[in-house]
Parts: C-alpha cells; structure tokens; sequence
C-alpha cells in the first residue's frame, strides 16, 4: 500500500489505473478524469454522488510526490472556500417580546438552506451567536423559527465530530462502525434565540420541537435517517440548560485540544459533550 487518503488505501494496482486512464485520455480536463476514476472506483457520497473534489485531492497529493502527472490545467477558477466574506448584515425588528410561552402567538419552524431565508439566517448567527458564522461542512440543515413572520431563533446541523471518545464509549462501536454509521449522527452547531426575545422555555420547546422533525427532513435531504444526535457546550460560558431541560444526556468533556493539534497541550476551552438518542434501538443501528 502507497497511501491512505480518506481513508481509502491506495496501492500500485490503483497508480496503475490512474496512470493508464491519464494516458488514454489525454485532452481530458482534471475534473473528468477524476470523476472517471470515482466512477472506476465507485468511490461515492452516502447520497450516491461522486467523490469528485476529493479524489481531486488525492491526484494532487500523487502527483505531488511523484506517483503521477496530471495532465495540464484547461483553467483555473476561483476556488470560493479559500476567502469567504462574511454575511451581510441584515437589520430586523429587535422589539421586546417578554411573554409566556403559552401566550406567544404560532411559531413557524423553517428549513432555510437553500431559500431565500437563508441569507437571514446567516446574518443572524455572524450577528449575535458567540462563535460567529462559519460555512457548514458537509451533510448540514438550518432552521429558523418565526412568529408573526418574525425570526425568533435559529439552528444550525452539520456533520457530526469524527472521533469524540465519551460519545464514541456511550455508544460503544468499533472503528470500522464509525467509519460506516458516522452519517446517522447530526452535529448542533449552531443554536440561537436572538437577544431581545425574552420568553422562558422558548429554547427547549424549539429545540424539542426540531429533534422531532430533523431525521425525517435530514433522511428528505440526504437519502439517510438520523439516529443519533448531539452537541458540544462551552464550560466557562454556559451550563446547558436549554439541552438538560430537552433530555440530552452529558456524556463527558473534550480534552481542549484542536483536531490539528501536534502536542497534548490544552489551547481551547473544554466543552461539555452532550448526546440525544433518536431510537430506542440506535446503538444496534450504530453498531453494525
């Protein structure tokens, strides 16, 4: 084996493939010789699309040490990960509303991605959510929740942590499950009621009100249910609340390390780890 590039093995049978659809192809642009090679391969996302960008990766990786060469470059977009500018500011009725929660009038939950609504939702989180906006990473949905037509909250999920050991002994899989089963988990992101609704219990009735709809929507998007969800609280800044009071359960901390890191120095705050089951039956979902 010459390499393991997300987390498939690349041996010289599979140079020699690459080699060979190359030289067979020689006015062929990167991109569809890459999704040759996936199609090859049957290299594919849990949705059945085609792992083109990363085996895009890959190439450049081999031919970076010398395995391949890729034929020349047809053209060079802009890649739009590389500088991403933040989400324009969008001003909204910031009026009080402090009342209790059986008097608030309906409230509207959303999915945003993808709609006009989305662009708010952004906005909103860059504003007022302590850790900013960032673009979501693979499999993710927004929500937003509105009363009277007005946004009250918004919620993000994405793709859960790769490796989290507390999650990962409460669930109690292998390795090889993980790497299987990782896309029937959904990672809270982002939660956010903005700063002048002032109505006690909103977060956990939201909250509850999304974990009941999420798999369905999540399996609409994605081809695939969810089974498993779950969440990482900063310590020095919240106590959880909102997640206690809708049944999730504490799993343990992190170890305040960044998944780049070299050493076994702390250099972030530790993060409370909660998980919620979405199946009575979800560890044997997980763990085949």
């Amino acid at each position: 084996m010459i390499l393991t590039y997300r987390r498939k093995n690349i041996d010289t049978s599979d140079i020699h493939i690459i080699k060979k659809c190359i030289k067979d192809n020689p006015m062929k642009s990167r991109r569809w010789i890459s999704q040759e090679l996936c199609r090859i391969w049957d290299w594919r996302q849990d949705n059945g699309t085609l792992k083109d960008m990363v085996c895009r990766s890959l190439l450049t990786l081999l031919e970076k040490n010398g395995y391949i060469v890729q034929p020349p470059k047809k053209c060079s977009p802009p890649n739009p990960l590389q500088k991403r500018t933040p989400p324009i500011k969008i001003t909204v009725d910031d009026t009080l509303i402090q009342v209790p929660l059986k008097q608030l009038a309906q409230i509207e939950i959303r999915k945003v991605r993808n709609t006009k609504d989305e662009q708010l939702y952004n906005s909103l989180i860059h504003q007022f959510h302590y850790l900013s906006y960032t673009h979501p990473i693979g499999e993710s949905i927004k929500y937003m929740a509105f009363v009277n037509n007005r946004p009250v909250g918004c919620c993000g999920w994405t793709s859960p942590a790769w490796y989290i050991k507390c999650r990962d002994q409460f669930i109690g899989w292998s390795r090889e499950n993980r790497e299987k089963n990782l896309r029937f988990i959904a990672y809270n992101t982002r939660y956010l009621i903005l700063p002048w609704i002032k109505v006690k219990f909103l977060a956990s009735h939201l909250l509850s009100t999304i974990i009941r709809r999420i798999s369905k929507d999540w399996e609409k998007a994605y081809n695939h249910p969810l089974h498993y969800l779950e969440t990482f609280v900063d310590s020095q800044k919240f106590i959880g609340s909102t997640y206690k009071a809708s049944n999730w359960i504490f799993l343990g901390q992190t170890k305040g390390l960044g998944k780049l890191s070299k050493t076994n120095r702390i250099d972030r705050s530790l993060k409370d780890v909660y998980g919620y089951p979405l199946s009575k039956n979800f560890r044997e979902v997980l763990c085949r």
